[in-house]
């Protein structure tokens, strides 16, 4: 992976982590919080229309699999968060 690709690939994470964040709960986390939920995001999400057989392409396509995997790993630790307290 070259340094285009992977800066590519972290702003991909940081739009979709502060998308998710505003979907989820109104609020994003900061930079670097948007980019891990939104990279992590981006595996959730690759898994989970593997799993469907959905397939997307593109850039559009790459945050929107990217939002989606985050909207469900924010929505699973807010399941845990809750359990707790």
């Amino acid at each position: 992976m070259d340094l285009t690709s992977l800066l590519v690939f972290l702003a991909i994470g940081a739009v979709a982590g502060w998308l998710a964040g505003n979907i989820m709960k109104g609020g994003g986390s900061g930079l670097f919080g948007n980019m891990l939920v939104g990279v992590i995001g981006a595996i959730v999400g690759g898994f989970l229309f593997g799993l469907l057989g959905i397939s997307t392409s593109g850039l559009i396509g790459s945050v929107i699999t990217a939002t989606v995997g985050a909207v469900a790993l924010l929505f699973v630790v807010g399941l845990f968060k809750n359990k707790k307290g």
